[in-house]
This record gives structure tokens, sequence and C-alpha cells, in this order.
């Protein structure tokens, strides 16, 4: 009998099929990560065509039916489909999104687990609720997602689709999966770079082009003054080729000059200033570079040395670029040749001196000729009134006649020569006002009565009105009829019939003269040549008038020379209107005879003469002032002034006797030349002061060119209450007069 053993290995074989398989895939995955490890398609940087190739490569490996890989976009608000490869159709599309509000689950776990295997997609939490509007249309019944990670920042998803029953994912599956999720990442940071360095290419090769192409010479200098690189225009400029230059010292082709190397200093200094305060603030240099350039930079004018010995004269601006950590790395110089513009400076200001040289010798010809025509000319019209009077005989008919010709061609004359005196006088900075307070009306009656004949001769209505609060104004007698007398003069001469009025009005700042006529017009086209010397208005209607343009010219003049100004409002074939503005008076009081020495153009005088129509009514007091002032000329106006305001004033010119002068006089205000505090003495002697209980609320008012800095500041005594800015405005002055003695 023979007895047969059996056993049924069914499922050992099964079970040894089952792992030959799972090596198989092993094997399978492990090939295809190093296929793709491997291919060039990686090293061309071609984003599109990596994922192509990727997609593709894992459908295959993972033998599912699609393969897409999804990305977030800027607001990380929804993913969007970049490439999605389908093995039946063996196409490649993209565009479809899913919003992260539609899937807050799915979303949430691809934040927060490694991968997500669904199994059932359908009925699994993370992805059911994508089954109705996405995985049922498709067929899909299980996913396998890898989340694509780029610098610990979550940008998206590579989604494996299966189609047809359930499958069941494995551990190698899901590790697959990820490392395919991590060829999508260096997919993406490569193309970052290639875009990256792409962009550094283009910048550098436009750089190079401007630098190259570029009409202004630069050159690149390191920290030891040598030159690295330069462009044509610099090479052109200094004669040399770019060989040439490489490694000379830049400064060997700049005439120095005394100064240039404490501006290197100061450059180098506030660089290394600005390094330790961004250290010290715990800032990145790199943030602040742009303004280190900015700031940081030196330009000047010097001569550089052309190959050839020549001097080239350049403007240059020396930056100082940093490196990556921040210091200073190089010196970029801008070079430009102004050579040309030199030279034609030069000329400019040869011709400028030429000019004023030829101005000031018309304005002395104009005036030594007029005295001389003058002698002469007034013999010539005494003559001819004694012929006219019959003295030294009868004379007939055309005797007379050719005698009041000669006669009234003398006054005419004379009339042309006293304004080319007065003309040449003013612009030679020569005239010397008499102010003083004048009755308006006794002015008006002067010019009317004085234009009356030739108005009545025409036939036209003369008519004036006088505001009662223009009652005084401060002006140069002679000087302001005439000015009037030439607006009405002109007035009549172009108005050949209707009316001429004079009309005074009180404006806040001062009074106005208003001349109106009704004559022939202006067109405003000509108004830029009513006040030039010796301008003519180019009409027909005006070359039948005599005149040398020389009236409007000084009056506008003489206005200026009061602080005023004189305008026009015209229409063409209605008439004009010419208005004299005189500045308001500082007082009604007597003037004296001192006004004319108020020089507004001597040096060291800190009055204009403008200042002095400008101020508020006067303020009478019989306080105290001690006027500490080194100038002479400043001093005795301020002092007159306010000695004539009704103030008792004390001047020292200098502060040496100031304490004394303070206990002496026992001062209500001290004004102090602020130029006298620059002395540490005199600060010393203010600080003294302040120390004193009775004096620690003297009011002390400092006087300056111009406002003191902040360090200046912070050096003077205690409580300085205030400061004038030379030259002094009267309104300013009464103002600390008010605010301290009031």
């Amino acid at each position: 009998m023979q007895v047969v053993s059996a056993r049924d290995i069914t499922e050992h074989n099964q079970a040894q099929e089952a792992l030959q398989i799972r090596e198989d895939s092993r094997r399978k995955q492990s090939q295809t990560l190093v296929q793709l490890a491997r291919s060039k398609t990686f090293q061309q940087g071609n984003l599109n065509a990596v994922l192509r190739e990727i997609t593709e490569t894992a459908a295959r490996t993972l033998l599912v039916e699609r393969v897409g890989v999804w990305l977030y976009n800027e607001e990380h608000s929804k993913i969007e489909c970049i490439d999605l490869y389908d093995v039946k159709t063996k196409e490649h599309t993209f565009g479809n999104s899913l919003l992260k509000t539609n899937f807050p689950a799915y979303f949430q776990a691809l934040e927060e687990e490694r991968s997500i295997a669904a199994h059932d997609a359908r009925n699994d939490t993370r992805t059911q609720e994508l089954f109705e509007s996405y995985l049922s249309v498709l067929g899909i019944t299980s996913l396998l997602d890898a989340p694509i990670w780029l610098e610990g920042r979550l940008v998206g998803v590579v989604c494996h689709e299966h189609i047809g029953e359930n499958r069941q994912w494995t551990l190698e599956e899901e590790t697959f999966a990820g490392s395919i999720a991590d060829f999508v990442t260096l997919a993406i940071e490569a193309n970052e770079r290639n875009i990256v360095q792409e962009a550094l290419r283009q910048s550098e090769a436009q750089f190079r082009a401007i630098f190259e192409r570029s009409s202004i010479g630069i050159g690149l200098i390191n920290m030891k003054a040598q030159i690295v690189d330069t462009n044509l225009a610099l090479c052109e400029i200094l004669g040399y080729s770019r060989e040439e230059l490489y490694g000379k010292r830049f400064a060997d082709y700049i005439l120095i000059e005394r100064g240039d190397l404490k501006l290197y200093k100061q450059l180098m200094s506030g660089i290394r200033t600005d390094l330790k305060r961004t250290s010290r603030d715990g800032l990145q240099p790199s943030k602040h570079q742009k303004q280190l350039v900015e700031r940081h930079r030196i330009e000047m004018e010097r001569r550089c040395l052309h190959q050839n010995g020549s001097l080239v004269w350049t403007h240059i601006s020396v930056s100082v670029i940093p490196g990556s950590n921040g210091e200073p790395e190089f010196f970029l110089a801008m070079i430009e040749d102004i050579t040309e513009r030199k030279q034609t400076e030069l000329k400019l200001r040869a011709s400028q001196e030429a000019a004023e040289a030829a101005s000031r010798a018309k304005s002395e010809f104009l005036a030594t000729m007029s005295h001389e025509l003058r002698t002469p000319l007034n013999a010539i019209m005494g003559l001819s009134q004694l012929l006219q009077q019959e003295i030294v005989g009868s004379l007939n008919e055309k005797q007379n006649e050719y005698v009041s010709c000669i006669y009234s061609s003398g006054e005419h004359l004379l009339a042309l020569i006293n304004d080319i005196l007065d003309l040449s006088k003013v612009e030679a900075g020569k005239e010397e006002l008499l102010l003083s307070p004048l009755p308006v009306s006794d002015l008006c009656n002067y010019a009317i009565w004085t234009v009356r004949d030739r108005a009545l001769e025409k036939g036209l209505q003369l008519t004036y009105q006088i505001d009662p609060e223009a009652n005084i104004c401060i002006a140069d007698e002679r000087r302001i009829k005439q000015m009037l007398l030439n607006l009405l003069t002109n007035a009549i001469k172009f108005t050949p019939a209707g009316q001429v009025s004079l009309v005074v009005k009180k404006v806040p700042q001062g009074i106005t003269f208003t001349v109106s006529d009704t004559g022939i017009g202006i067109d405003s086209n000509q108004f830029q040549f009513l006040f030039e010397p010796f301008k003519q208005l180019d009409s027909r209607l005006n070359r039948q008038y005599e005149g040398t343009g020389l009236g409007l010219a000084l009056t506008r003049k003489l206005a200026h020379l009061h602080g005023g100004d004189v305008t026009v409002t015209s229409t063409l074939g209605e008439g004009s209107r010419f208005t004299l503005f005189l500045p308001s008076p500082v007082h009604s009081g007597d003037w004296g005879d001192d006004t004319d020495e108020i020089d507004d153009t001597e040096e060291g005088g800190n009055f204009t003469l403008s200042s002095l129509f400008s101020s508020s009514p006067v303020i009478h007091s019989n306080k105290t002032i001690l006027l500490v002032e080194e100038q002479e000329n400043t001093a005795t106006v301020l002092q007159d002034y306010l000695h004539t305001i009704g103030y008792q004033v004390k001047w020292i010119d200098n502060g040496n006797d100031f304490l004394k002068q303070v206990q002496n006089l026992q001062p209500d205000l001290v004004f102090f030349d602020f130029q006298l505090i620059r002395d540490d003495r005199i600060l010393n002697l203010l600080n003294i002061l302040r120390q004193e209980p009775y004096w620690e609320d003297l009011p002390i008012v400092m006087m300056t060119f111009s406002e003191p800095l902040e360090e200046e500041i912070t050096k003077l005594p205690v409580n300085v209450n205030d400061y004038l800015i030379k030259p002094i405005r009267i309104i300013q002055l009464e103002s600390i007069l008010m605010r301290y003695l009031s």
C-alpha cells in the first residue's frame, strides 16, 4: 500500500505572486525616480516640459488613468491645474480649478497630512465633498494626492486619479507619490532660478549697454582708488584706451584742489556712520543701499588731464556703491565734459561785465552831456525870451514866429535833457530821495493846475477826486510831482477827445493815484514795451504823437525807488488807466531834513526804503531800550526811529559794557546783535545776566541776518525771547514792541 501526501500551496503561491508584484512595483518605481533624476528635460529648465514628463511617467508607473499637477494661486484661495495627463487619450490639458471655500475639508487635509490616500474617494471624509462636482463626472473612485511644498510653504498638489473599482493604495505607492511631488518642487525651484538668472542676465546686458553707450563718462573705481572699468565716453574724455586706464589711480588724471581730501573723508565717514547706525538698529544693510548711494555723493567741477597734455573741464559726481554686506565696495564716478559750457560761461561773464561797463559808461555819458547841454540851452532860451520882449528892438511878425519856435523847441529839449539826466541817475543808483510828509490835496492841485491849459487847448474835461482818508503821503516832493505830471501829460497827449481824471484812494497797504483817460488805448500785446526807455508803441495812431518814451520808464523807476509801482490796464480804442501806488507812511509826524540820509543801498544798512512804508500805527512810549549793535548805520537808523516814536534808547557798539549799562539804565527791552553773541565772552555776560533774579525776565531780542541754526540756538542763554531778521522791517519791529512793551 502506497501512501501519498498532498498539501494545498495555493495561498503560498498567491502570497509569493503578490510579493513578486510588490517587488516589481518597487523596482519600477525606483527606476522611474532614477530616470526622472537623470532626465535631460530637467536640465533644460522648461517647467511645462518637465511637468509633462513627470505626469506621464507617474501615470505609467502607478497604472492610473490620470495624473495632474495643481498649484495655488497668488491669493492662496484656490488650486489651478497647470498640467493633467490622461492615459486613455494621451493628451495633456490644463485650466481647471477648485475653490478653497467650496472644499474646506479637502484643503485642510492637504495642509495637515503627508498624503491623501483615499481608497474609497466617495465616502472618505477628506474627499467626499469632491464627489458630485468632480469625481463622479469623470468616474474617479480612488485618489492618491501628495502635497507640494516649497521653502516650507504648501504650493500645490500632485493628484493620481484611479477609475474603476476602488483601489487599495500601498505604502510604497504613497511614498512614490511623495517623491513625485518632490520632483515637482525641484522643477519649480529650477524654473524660478532660471527666471531670476535670465532677469539678471537681461539686467546686466541692459546695464552694460547703458554703461557703454552713455554720453557721460563712467568709471568704476575700487577702494584703493584704482580704475577697474570704464566706458568709451570716459576714454574719449581722457584720451586713453580702456586697457591703458585699467589699474591706474583715478586721482592721477584729475587736478586735485585743496579740500578734496576733506570731501573724500566726509564721504567715507558718513558711510561708516550709517553702517554703525544700521548695525545698532538691527536693520539689513541691503535695504538701505539705495539711500546710501543717494545720500553719500560728492559733486565738483575739476579739470582733467588729457593724454595730449591739454586740460578738460569736467563735472564729476562720485558715489559709493556698497557690497552685499553693506560695506563700501566701489566708487562710481560720473564724468561729464563741460569744457564748452565753461568757455561759454567765461564768454557770458566777460560779455556781462562789458555790458555793465557799457551801461555805466552810458549813464555817465548821458549825465555829463546833459549837464554840458543845459548851459548853452539856458542861454538860448533866455535870449529867446529877451527877443520876444523886444528889449533890443522890435520884431516883425515872421521874426516873432521864429523866436517863438526857438523858445518852444528849447523848452522841449530841456525837458528831454532833464528826463535823460533823471533816468541816468536812477539807473546808476545815485538818485537820493528827500522823503517828507506831503498833503495829497496840495500835490493834486499842483498837478491839475500845471496841465490844465493843455487839457483846455484840446477841449478835454479834466477832473480829480481825493479819498478823505488819503490826506498824507510820505514821498520826495519833486519826484512825486514829476510822476503825477508824467502820467497826466501822457493821458492828455493820447486823448483826442473826452476826459482825463485823477482819483486818489486809501488802500490797506498805502495810497493809489489813478490817472484814467478816454484816449486811443493800448493793445495788451504792447504792455511789455510801455515802461522801457526810448520805446514807443508801434501803432498808426501813436506815430502822430511826439515823444522819446522816457516818461513812463522814469515814472516806474521813481515809483520803485519809493517802494511802490506803476501798473496799467487798457483797452484799444477805449482808453487807459495808469495807477501809481505808494506804500503807507510810517507815521505822520515831522520827518525833518534827515530823511535823505536813509540809504538802503549802503553797505551795512539794514533798512530798505520800501520797509519804511509798510508798518502799523505809531507806538508812543516812555520806556527804555538798550540797543547793542555793531553796525553804525543800522544802529543810527534804528535809534532814530525808536526815538521818533517815543522810546528812550541807549546804543552801545559792543557787549563789553553790557552788564554795566543794564544796571545803570534798567531797560525794559534789549536788542542784541547776534554777531556779538558768537563771542564767548559776550555769551558769558548774557548767561550771568539771566542768573540774576531781577533781570531773569528782561526781554532780549536777537537781531540776525538769517534765522539762527538749531545748534546756535542751543548755545543761547535761557529765555532769549525772540529774534529779528535783517534787514529789519518796521512792521516786524513794531510787532516786537507791542508784544513786549505794550
